[in-house]
C-alpha cells in the first residue's frame, strides 16, 4: 500500500495536468516526487527552497491572482514556523488555499523535535474559517485532497501522516461517521487513531465515531450519539491532547457532560525511538487507550 504522501504526489500531479487553476508551492520537501510535474508545468510548480515564510507568502500571492495554491512541507514548517504568514497572507488578505502537511506529530522521530508538530491543529484553531482534514488512510487522503482542491477559494488544511488505519472508510462529506454503537459513552477517533481506538474499545459498551474531518466540528453527530448513550465523551486525536475538547464542550453546552481529551502530551519525548514507541509514550497505543478510557467510564458505571 502506498503512503498518504505518495498518494498526494500522484493525485496532485494528475490534477495539475487537468486543472490550469491549480498551482503547487514547495520548500524542497517532496520536490523529487514532483519533478516530472514541474517539467510539465514550470510556471505552476514552484520550489522556493528552504524558506518557509516565503512558501506561504508565494501561496497567498498566487491566490490573489486567482489560482488555487497547494502549499506543502512538513507540518512543523508549514504551520508553526510561518504562522504569522498563514495568519496574514491567507486570513488577513482574505485569500484561500490548501495547506498539505507531512510529518504529523511524530512520524519521523529521528528528525527530532524540530520535525514534530503536535500543536498544528490547535494553532489553526486560533484563526477563522479553516477546514481541517485528518485522513486515516491513503484512499481517504485522495478523496479529501480532491475535495479540498475543488473547494472554491476556501482555506483548507490536510494533515497527512505515516500512520494509517488498515482499511479506508467511505468519505461522505465533512461529518463524523458512526462506526459502532454502545450505551456507556462516546469515543471520537480522529483519522489514523481509529484502528487503535477500535482495538481499545473491544468489549466495552461504547459508541465510536470516526472523524476524518475535525473542522468544522460535527456538533450534530456528537449530540445525536450522546442522545443514545451517556454524555461521557472521549476524544482521541493524533495531535495535542485536548485540541477539540472546547469544540466538544460547545456542542454539548445544553447537556450535562464530561469530556476526556487524549492525544499527544506537552512533554517532549527526547528518546526519539520509533513512531510506535511515541504512540505508546503518549498513551495512544491500544493497551494504554483501553486503560484510560475504561478508567474514565468506570465512575459512570458505578452510578
Amino acid at each position: 500500500m502506498d503512503t498518504m504522501r505518495e498518494r498526494f504526489i500522484s493525485v496532485t500531479s494528475g490534477l495539475l495536468d487537468e486543472d490550469p487553476r491549480l498551482a503547487l508551492v514547495l520548500a524542497e520537501i517532496t520536490m523529487d516526487g514532483f519533478r516530472p510535474a514541474q517539467q510539465r508545468h514550470p510556471e505552476r510548480v514552484i520550489n522556493v527552497g528552504i524558506r518557509e515564510q516565503l512558501l506561504i507568502g508565494v501561496g497567498g500571492g498566487l491566490a490573489l491572482t486567482g489560482l488555487r495554491p497547494v502549499v506543502h512541507t512538513f507540518a512543523s514548517f508549514l504551520v508553526e514556523r510561518p504562522f504569522e504568514q498563514v495568519k496574514l497572507d491567507f486570513g488577513h488578505q482574505g485569500t484561500g488555499g490548501v495547506l498539505v502537511s507531512a510529518g504529523g506529530s511524530y512520524d519521523w522521530p529521528a528528525g527530532g523535535f524540530t520535525h514534530m508538530a503536535p500543536g498544528d491543529v490547535a494553532l489553526l484553531d486560533t484563526l477563522e474559517g479553516w477546514t481541517v482534514h485528518v485522513p486515516g488512510h491513503p484512499d481517504e487522503a485522495e478523496e479529501l485532497l480532491r475535495h479540498a482542491y475543488a473547494a472554491g477559494d476556501d482555506k483548507v488544511y490536510v494533515r497527512l501522516s505515516q500512520q494509517s488505519n488498515t482499511a479506508p472508510r467511505p468519505v461522505r462529506g465533512p461529518g463524523f461517521q458512526t462506526v459502532r454503537e454502545g450505551r456507556r459513552g462516546v469515543v471520537i477517533a480522529v483519522g489514523p487513531m481509529l484502528d487503535n481506538v477500535l482495538a481499545a474499545a473491544e468489549g466495552l459498551d461504547v459508541s465510536v465515531l470516526y472523524a476524518p474531518t475535525v473542522r468544522p466540528f460535527d456538533d450534530a453527530a456528537l449530540r445525536e450519539a450522546v442522545g443514545r448513550t451517556t454524555a461521557e465523551v472521549v476524544l482521541v486525536e493524533p495531535y495535542l491532547a485536548g485540541t477539540s475538547s472546547t469544540a466538544a464542550g460547545a456542542a454539548l453546552a445544553e447537556v450535562p457532560h464530561r469530556v476526556l481529551g487524549l492525544g499527544v502530551g506537552r512533554a517532549e519525548l527526547r528518546r526519539y525511538g520509533s513512531m510506535d514507541e511515541h504512540l505508546a509514550g503518549h498513551g495512544l497505543d491500544p493497551r494504554s487507550l483501553r486503560e484510560r478510557i475504561g478508567s474514565f467510564l468506570r465512575p459512570v458505571a458505578a452510578r
